[in-house]
């Protein structure tokens, strides 16, 4: 929490804190930065926490942040910035939320988010779980990007068990609820439940078309899992009726076909990859090694396995000029020079799905 509040200090003219009953030092953190800290009875209801918060708020927009989130020094110089800049008839701001990250702190995984919203009656929360405020207004992007650090991991069954609650409670989901309580238990390995789930959100056609997407990748791991071949394939197949086709999703099919050693059908895919253009603005999940380095280490090992050194050699450059201190790439240098590397490994290495 000192991380996250020392960088919004500079920037924020106000700091709300909601403490929802803690037992730590939270709340002898906060009072470091702020003495606005108020106590929020735990619901099981993460929006209904951050109506709280917001409801102390007030300055004309509110920007949220969770407590292992971190405004980096140039992302806080372009937040001041854009504050000295926004015109007054803007009233959602979306900034990337950077997730995941590569050796050297490249995000590899994000995704835009209400970031900054006019105080009113339309900045409201919605959803137990996986929040959400809908966009409204004049929608601005901007090339601001919070930085999400977790330091410690919290329970992998948090949400999965609000969900179970929610549920046992009587409470019909809706197809966002469904499409992130299909996910949760894909994440704790609960694939068959997961693929179910996943099937009836598709089915039921009243979802967004990004998590349409999303469901078809997820329920094609899912599948694959299950050892289920024909459903992987149709479940990635159904991905191109939402849309023109993802780097994400060509990435899967590559490795549908690269595991069963169809080595010229995966790198059709993979090639079909690095074609796709990326549009991070469209509110879904990007996979940004999708979008260059992953094809390319795969079609690495593609050619290598058909004995096309000189074409094996030349993708693997390419991933490297992307990503230079790839763990993968780096055996790959080794490995093509004739040595091994400190594992003894004396083939190719790839990053095979997304």
């Amino acid at each position: 929490m000192a991380r996250c509040l020392a960088s919004a200090r500079e920037v924020a003219d106000e700091i709300i804190i909601v403490d929802t009953g803690s037992l730590d030092a939270t709340r002898d953190i906060a009072r470091g930065y702020t003495d606005k800290i108020y106590d929020f009875a735990w619901i099981d209801d993460f929006a209904a926490a951050r109506n709280a918060s917001f409801s102390y708020a007030t300055k004309d927009y509110v920007m949220w942040l969770d407590a292992d989130d971190v405004l980096l020094p140039e992302d806080a110089a372009k937040l001041r910035k854009l504050k000295e800049t926004l015109l007054p008839d803007a009233d959602t701001v979306m900034m990337k939320y950077n997730i995941a990250f590569d050796e050297q702190g490249k995000p590899t995984f994000s995704y835009f988010r209400e970031r900054l919203l006019r105080r009113g009656p339309q900045a409201v929360w919605e959803g137990a779980i996986h929040e959400v405020i809908t966009p409204f207004g004049k929608i601005l992007h901007e090339d601001v990007a919070v930085t999400h650090r977790r330091k410690e991991h919290t329970d992998p069954q948090r949400n999965l068990k609000l969900f179970e609650r929610m549920i046992a409670s009587g409470k019909v989901l809706s197809p966002r609820e469904q499409f992130y309580y299909a996910r949760e238990l894909y994440y704790n390995a609960r694939y068959q439940e997961a693929a179910a789930m996943f099937d009836r959100f598709l089915d039921e056609g009243k979802g967004w078309i990004e998590n349409n997407i999303e469901a078809c990748r997820i329920l094609g791991q899912c599948a694959a899992a299950l050892q289920d071949a024909d459903r992987t394939r149709k479940a990635l197949v159904r991905s191109f009726t939402y849309d023109a086709p993802r780097a994400e999703l060509c990435c899967e099919m590559g490795y549908y076909y690269f595991v069963r050693q169809q080595y010229p059908q995966a790198m059709w895919w993979y090639r079909a990859a690095l074609l796709c253009s990326r549009n991070d603005t469209s509110g879904a999940f990007t996979l940004e090694d999708c979008y260059g380095y992953l094809p390319y280490l795969q079609l690495c090992v593609c050619y290598d396995r058909l004995g096309q050194r000189d074409l094996a050699v030349a993708c693997n450059e390419q991933a490297g000029r992307i990503r230079p201190q790839s763990a993968a790439y780096l055996h790959n240098k080794t490995y093509f020079s004739g040595g091994e590397d400190a594992a003894g490994k004396s083939s190719p290495a790839g990053a095979q799905r997304s």
